[in-house]
């Protein structure tokens, strides 16, 4: 079977990049062949659509990639390590013929030697350099749509063989702040001697290797984390939320690193370790001995949590590296690029059919309901645009009170804003929940890992709270402070990380939907009050019906809807401005019991989020007679409700 032009392009970069680092080694050190390497894959993926046809580790399976292949990663941080040094460069010697060979070792963990060689550790020639190591999760909660990379059946089709890794080498651990790092395979077909003669005769910390060719293991600061931290407790990926699948992976960042923190969505391009040297750290049977004893001032959870297993948590090396806007596939990467103008102005355009068909979706959705389905749009777009001292702005939290209570109607609610924003996540608000899951992410200083909790996730993320669920009993303390990570999230969208000894700020950005059957215990910016207008015999049937009579090129119009108008700029004129001050003092003159600031800006909201809605990006008069008008009905059914009910909600 012949490639494909694509998939030629990414096995042509592979093998032009490793040739290229290795002749750079051996025709002496090129200051600038870092700045070529990069420059060059970034136009190589300009070519041919070149970025759908590098393979993917949240899509293709890690067995069916080889070793030091160019792949992509779409992630999230979810914990930052130390920085570690490794031997950028560094030079063997044949202990026969004493002829030097210069290695680099970036974009590698494990330095290699040849038949008869060693690494000749006090070579002037020697350069340590520094990288940053990042533990990477797939996105929380990310929607099965997102998936629409035909990778893993491009990789499958294609004549790639299964790797089966070694596991012959018998490495020993150097001291972590002076780490020895692999150069790229320059003697390929010596492997297999290579790998069955290597052993070791002697030295302290796995560096003075005088028997045959061997690898110096070089993984000191990377990590992966445990929930127990039981020695003989299998691997827990961290993830955040539960039921979460993918693969973790350790990041090595060469540059730049700086520009990133944790819970930042990445896409990443670089080279795949899955070398099995770096397993051998986590066999419980291996010899103290052959650990440098510098490095042993770790404790034993600290190794074993910092160096899982290469096959499953790989490493990736990166070359380039893209902080991601958003997670939708079906819009460009980077909307504020001019090449992304046309594809904005040509979806504007048509932009009030698509609001109308996805109306009256919604309206289904929520039984008939055409006022909460206005309010669910508004949610579904809204999004702290700036924050003012400590308040952030733009943020939305709706409570859709009136749900039946232990029904169905949430989970299938939940179902449909599944398919249409990439990541969300469904919290079932129960006083178990409440009291055992874990919500606030913790530092473990014994491990020095982050640990994560429910509420470590990316920025627009859909949040449902299904309140309906709560029955009456008693929360612990855990329960409360869960509690109040939720309050506090919903209303300053924040999380503060517990680090034992203080608690650190996390800003979010995150949009909080919470059913429920009277009015939520948690906050909310705006209570809508659900007013079915159909009662379905089978809940499961009408939104699986629902979702069957859309056609799935309406669906995508709908995803890129919600997702695009985010990231609208959007002004209010001087004339408006004026025009609203002046009809706010008219409506405190006309009610001045029942009218006050804080509604004033719950207008201003809403008028800002139904302009967008309808692809506006500044105020007209238009619009803020609209946002009143709903707004009055929203009270008006609240108040009502009220009265037939004989309390609040």
């Amino acid at each position: 079977m012949c490639d494909s032009p694509e998939q030629s392009v990414v096995t042509y970069c592979t093998f032009t990049f490793i040739k290229y680092i290795c002749l750079s080694a051996q025709n002496g050190v090129n200051p600038d062949w870092e700045k070529k390497v990069i420059e060059y894959f970034k136009e190589k993926l300009k070519e041919n659509n070149a970025p759908k046809w590098v393979p993917s580790l949240n899509e293709v399976p890690l067995h069916y990639l080889k070793p030091n292949s160019f792949v992509k990663f779409r992630c999230m941080i979810q914990d930052m390590f130390d920085p570690e040094f490794y031997m950028g460069v560094y030079e063997t010697v044949n202990r026969n013929t004493k002829a030097r060979v210069l290695h680099f070792g970036k974009y590698r963990d494990v330095a290699e030697c040849g038949p008869q060689q060693e690494v000749d550790l006090n070579s002037p020639r020697t350069t340590t350099l520094e990288r940053q190591t990042f533990y990477c999760v797939p996105v929380p909660g990310e929607s099965a749509w997102s998936f629409l990379n035909p990778s893993f059946n491009a990789y499958v089709n294609a004549n790639q063989a299964r790797v089966s890794p070694s596991t012959s080498y018998t490495p020993s651990r150097h001291k972590r702040s002076y780490e020895d790092d692999e150069d790229m395979d320059l003697q390929p077909n010596k492997q297999k001697d290579q790998h069955a003669g290597a052993r070791q005769t002697g030295g302290v910390g796995g560096l003075q290797w005088c028997g045959e060719p061997k690898r110096l293991e070089t993984e000191a600061s990377s990590g992966q984390q445990l929930n127990s931290l039981s020695l003989s407790s299998p691997f827990d990926l961290n993830f955040p939320l539960p039921g979460e699948k993918g693969p973790a992976c350790l990041v090595k960042v060469y540059e730049d690193w700086d520009c990133f923190k944790v819970n930042d969505v990445l896409e990443l391009y670089g080279i795949l370790s899955v070398d099995p040297v770096l397993s051998v750290l986590n066999n419980d049977e291996r010899d103290a001995s052959l650990l440098d004893p510098m490095e042993c001032t770790d404790t034993a959870e600290e190794q074993r949590v910092h160096s899982p297993p290469a096959s499953l948590v790989p490493r990736i090396h990166v070359v380039l590296a893209q902080k991601l806007q958003h997670i939708n596939p079906l819009l460009p990467a980077c909307l504020n690029q001019e090449q992304s103008k046309t594809f904005v102005s040509s979806f504007m355009s048509e932009l009030s059919p698509i609001r109308a068909e996805l109306l009256g979706f919604l309206t289904h959705a929520l039984l008939g309901d055409g006022l909460a389905a206005e309010y669910l749009i508004l949610h579904l777009i809204s999004t702290v645009y700036t924050r003012r001292d400590v308040l952030p702005l733009g943020k939305f939290t709706v409570n859709l009170s009136g749900c039946p209570r232990n029904s169905t109607f949430t989970e299938h609610l939940y179902r449909i804003i599944q398919h249409l924003v990439p990541a969300s996540f469904r919290l079932q608000m129960t006083i178990e929940n409440m009291n055992h899951l874990k919500f606030i992410p913790h530092k473990d200083y014994t491990a020095n890992r982050l640990v994560s909790g429910l509420l470590q996730l990316p920025s627009n993320t859909s949040l449902v709270i299904d309140e309906t669920l709560l029955e009456q009993g008693q929360l612990d303390t855990p329960g409360v402070h869960n509690v109040t990570a939720l309050s506090n999230l919903i209303t300053w969208q924040k999380v503060d990380y517990d680090f034992s000894y203080h608690q650190m700020e996390f800003p979010c950005n995150i949009n909080v939907f919470i059913t429920s059957e009277g009015r939520s215990l948690l906050p909310a910016d705006c209570q809508v009050h659900l007013q079915p207008q159909l009662t379905p015999p089978n809940m499961e049937e009408h939104m699986s019906s629902l979702l069957a009579a859309v056609l799935p090129s309406v669906l995508n119009k709908f995803r890129v809807y919600l997702t695009l108008l985010r990231f609208l700029d959007y002004s209010i004129s001087d004339e408006i401005t004026k025009a609203v001050e002046d009809d706010f003092v008219e409506m405190r003159k006309n009610d001045p019991q029942s009218i006050t600031a804080d509604d004033l800006h719950q207008l201003l909201i809403v008028a800002r989020f139904l302009s967008l809605s309808a692809g506006q990006t500044t105020l007209s008069r238009e619009r803020w007679l609209r946002a009143k008008q709903l707004e009055s009905l929203r009270r008006t059914r609240l108040q009502q409700q009220k009265c037939v009910n004989g309390n609040e909600l």
